[in-house]
């Protein structure tokens, strides 16, 4: 039972898949651990609660994964979405790492289901949770509560007390009282700064007023900007970050993975002027789904709008809301508040451009436009089959990539080119050391997962190396 006077090994941050994961690590490595988690226990999970899998390298098929995924192809992907925008070292230690992770995972209660098809086209390269991220969250928490991981929901942390990396306690307000909680190790595993719109402000300017945040309106980075301040290095880009085209009527926080729009390879995208702004068949769909957002954003008014025909009309997973309809493309315009000739004239160019082909969108197909810009690469197919339908679209913001910069034990690396003596970091705070722009599916929880579990592997042995140090009058870590 939660105790406040206890001095605990190890203090996680946090209450999603990086933090349950650290906990469960330490935990099982012998510590004593406190969870505390900002959000109420309804909410509890920050946007592993949205998540429905995770990228890992294995070498061969198993029950839930259609085929081999080499760390390799792994690691050529990654370069791939992030431009090579990533610290490569540590990247190729992540993916080497996932490869038991599917196992480990499973192993802390998580269940999976098989091989997913259809038009994600990720059966090979991730696996699926049976009963999406909730229910994975559900197992963690399980299994870390019968480890004796105590935890504390509506638990905020309001400021920390470190010394030259040396974590000493944090000030906690859980109801209407201010906890000192003192920890020989600190894991901070409580997200990114997507839901403060200020701090994105700094970085969007005033547009970022018309984002929407898909997940938790928890994530505020309040112990990402103490820790930079008390000296952890930051790394990444304040405009970088998870970013894909959601229904545009999707609510201001937690609309999750039911608004998102994965329909951009069967039609056309078009902004307020009815024009296209980008090759809509540029790559299969999960390498590059996460570019969207922020080519939305850059879009006057900050949104977009996907026009496909009836022959599309099945071939996606819908939103939560239903697509807008309409009998001519002229009809759909208006609805949608565009200049119908303008829209017609953009369907009617798009079509004279089709090169038709074999259409299949589980590869890079042959259908595509000559003559046109900004091209179609893949799947193009003429919009021409009434009804026709649309869904409005804004940049939805998942997680954002700037944080601080850890080493390979998920240490945070301070300003001074010195390592944490007993800090470490896993998740969303520490993802830009991995992902400097871009995006994979599933790989958010690669990283949360790969480098939680080490955090709290390496946050217990730091916390047994200060209690042999103050043993023997070394103080390297001082209680408070």
């Amino acid at each position: 039972m939660f105790d406040p006077s206890n001095l605990y090994d190890v203090l996680v941050v946090g209450g999603g898949n990086a933090a349950l994961c650290a906990a469960i690590s330490a935990a099982r490595d012998g510590a004593t651990v406190l969870v505390v988690e900002a959000a109420p226990k309804f909410y509890r999970g920050g946007n592993t609660r949205h998540t429905r899998n995770m990228r890992c390298a294995h070498d061969a098929a198993t029950d839930t994964l259609s085929g081999p995924y080499s760390e390799e192809e792994f690691f050529d992907d990654l370069l791939r979405v992030t431009s090579g925008n990533t610290d490569q070292a540590l990247s190729r230690m992540m993916i080497r790492e996932s490869k038991d992770m599917l196992n480990w995972i499973a192993e802390q209660g998580v269940r999976f289901q098989p091989s997913l098809g259809g038009t994600l086209s990720l059966g090979r390269t991730n696996s699926f949770f049976l009963g999406g991220g909730r229910a994975m969250l559900n197992a963690l928490y399980r299994t870390a509560e019968g480890l004796g991981v105590d935890i504390v929901y509506d638990a905020e942390v309001v400021s920390l007390k470190t010394s030259r990396g040396n974590f000493e306690s944090a000030l906690v307000r859980h109801g209407s009282a201010d906890l000192d909680i003192r920890a020989k190790a600190l894991v901070a595993a409580c997200g990114g700064f997507e839901s403060n719109f200020e701090w994105l402000k700094e970085g969007w300017g005033e547009i970022a007023e018309n984002f929407l945040i898909r997940g938790t309106r928890y994530n505020r980075g309040t112990v990402t900007r103490m820790l930079i301040d008390q000296g952890v290095t930051q790394i990444g880009d304040p405009t970088q970050c998870h970013a894909v085209a959601i229904d545009a009527r999707a609510p201001k926080y937690d609309g999750g993975i039911i608004t998102r729009l994965d329909c951009v390879v069967f039609g056309i995208v078009v902004n307020q002027q009815a024009k296209r702004f980008y090759d809509e068949g540029e790559d299969v769909w999960p390498k590059r789904y996460a570019i969207w957002g922020r080519l939305v954003a850059n879009q006057p008014g900050q949104i977009a709008y996907i026009i496909f025909d009836a022959d599309s009309l099945e071939m996606f997973m819908p939103s939560l809301y239903p697509a807008i309809r309409g009998g001519s493309i002229e009809e759909l315009a208006s609805k949608l508040g565009l200049d119908p000739v303008a829209l017609s004239e953009t369907v009617s160019s798009f079509n004279k451009a089709v090169i038709p082909g074999r259409f299949d969108h589980t590869i890079l197909d042959d259908c595509r436009t000559q003559g046109l810009e900004p091209p179609k690469s893949h799947w193009a197919r003429r919009i021409e089959k009434a009804p026709f339908y649309a869904y409005p679209v804004r940049p939805g913001i998942t997680f954002t990539y700037l944080g601080l910069k850890v080493d390979a034990t998920a240490r945070m690396l301070m300003a001074d080119g010195t390592a944490a003596h007993n800090m470490f970091a896993a998740g969303e705070i520490m993802a830009g050391n991995v992902l400097g722009q871009g995006y994979a599916a599933g790989i958010g929880m690669t990283i949360g997962s790969v480098f939680g579990r080490l955090a709290g592997r390496h946050a217990a042995e730091a916390a047994r190396a200060g209690t042999v140090a103050r043993d023997a009058t070394t103080p390297v870590l001082e209680d408070v």
